[in-house]
């Protein structure tokens, strides 16, 4: 990372040389002086555009280079601590955990670098000039003090409004038929709006900008060169982007108490959980999860790591054999070399067979009760309905699932509806 600080300081001061220079050569160029009085300052302007752009090309590679790098570290530092914990956290505290990751090395590309650069920048510059000082300190240190003194909370809007999005976009027939799609669109309408007003109020570049400009005006009157005043500009345009940072909150990785205690006796045997969109299935579903001592349930996660189908697989059972592999990835029909790479959150396999990579993770588990929600969605019909008897047949104690498909019914000994107006039932199948 400190290559790329160095870099990416003289790419700046380059870019910030070569707009002085232009500057003082069409100035002194305007008085027609012979052509030997220029040269230099041609070479130079010549010499600083090539060096601008070879020094940011460097700058990016050496950049990305030392982020990536740390990301191999870091990223492996904590798979190594989930592969060794006796109990895998949930789909959700794991997908939080790999958020958190990401953000950290975001901030580090996006936010400390940037900085770092236009602060060093900003150090040489301030000495020609108390309003360029001024107006650098402002930029610099107290506007991006104010961007960032709090966390960015904005994670939970935009989670929020993930959420009712895909639910208005694959459940739409549903909702219609219930009556719920116009609540449902005003509701993330009125989520677009919050997060867009939220957004807003946080970039101070409007004020950056203003600094930036009152600066100049400033050196403007105190009769400053003009070569000068360029090259302020030039410094300002690097610290107008600081003025924007943020500083996003981590999100929770804990395991947090339900707000209530599911009111759901948990019936021995398999049971499916059904109902419209929005009528509390997968809440339910959680709840029943936090209840659960670690060694006798399990919720299936739906977390896809970047690394072989047999690691990810093995995170459920870390000393598996490979004829128990074998088994569990019989009983879902995964046709997945085991040595294949799945890709950052399994980009490189299809949704399907992503979605039995996660099933053959459960049953590898096979926990006395075993929580899923639509484990069989992104299957055709009739492999789904296969997959999920088989799935079914092997576990040896208590399965909980959340399904959409009527055809489904018929594999469960329980059927739990949940509706809109709480005329909640449970009934044995038949």
């Amino acid at each position: 990372m400190k290559l790329a600080i160095f870099v990416g300081v003289l790419a700046e001061l380059a870019g910030v040389g070569l707009t002085a220079t232009a500057t003082w050569l069409i100035m002194r160029a305007a008085e027609h002086p012979p052509m030997q009085a220029l040269t230099v300052a041609i070479v130079a302007v010549r010499t600083l555009a090539l060096a601008k752009g070879a020094l940011r090309y460097l700058e990016r590679l050496t950049s990305h280079k030392a982020v990536l790098s740390e990301a191999v570290e870091l990223r492996g530092r904590v798979y190594d601590d989930l592969a060794h914990r006796r109990h895998i956290p949930s789909g959700t505290a794991l997908t939080r955990i790999v958020t958190n990751v990401d953000q950290h090395l975001d901030s580090r590309l996006r936010t400390t670098l940037p900085w770092v650069t236009a602060a060093l920048v900003s150090a040489v510059m301030a000495v020609f000039s108390l309003p360029l000082a001024i107006g650098l300190l402002i930029n610099v240190v107290l506007l991006p003090w104010l961007a960032i003194r709090k966390p960015q909370d904005l994670t939970p809007l935009r989670a929020k409004l993930t959420e009712q999005t895909t639910e208005l976009v694959h459940s739409k027939e549903e909702l219609i038929a219930y009556g719920l799609f116009d609540e449902k669109l005003r509701a993330a309408t009125r989520t677009a709006k919050e997060l867009s007003r939220e957004e807003r109020t946080r970039d101070l570049t409007p004020l950056a900008i203003a600094v930036q400009f009152g600066a100049a005006l400033l050196m403007l009157a105190q009769h400053e060169p003009a070569w000068l005043i360029m090259a302020a500009i030039a410094t300002f345009e690097i610290t107008v982007p600081l003025a924007a940072l943020t500083r996003p909150a981590p999100e929770p990785t804990d395991e947090p108490e339900p707000s209530h205690n599911p009111d759901f006796p948990v019936p021995h045997g398999k049971t499916a959980i059904v109902g419209p969109s929005g009528s509390g299935k997968t809440t339910l579903l959680n709840a029943i999860a936090h209840q659960l001592e670690p060694s006798k349930g399990a919720l299936a996660d739906a977390h896809v790591f970047h690394t072989t189908v047999r690691t990810n697989v093995l995170l459920a059972k870390p000393d598996a054999t490979q004829a128990e592999l074998d088994r569990a990835a019989a009983i879902t029909e995964l046709d997945l070399d085991w040595d294949q790479v799945v890709g950052e959150r399994g980009e490189e396999i299809s949704g399907g067979q992503r979605q039995r990579l996660i099933l053959t993770r459960s049953v590898l588990a096979n926990p006395e009760v075993l929580l899923m929600d639509e484990p069989t969605e992104g299957l055709d019909p009739e492999q789904a309905d296969r997959v999920l008897k088989n799935v079914l047949d092997n576990c040896r104690g208590t399965a909980l699932v959340v399904t959409h498909r009527e055809e489904q019914l018929a594999l469960f000994d329980h059927v739990h509806h949940r509706g809109p107006i709480r005329h909640e039932h449970v009934g044995r199948v038949g």
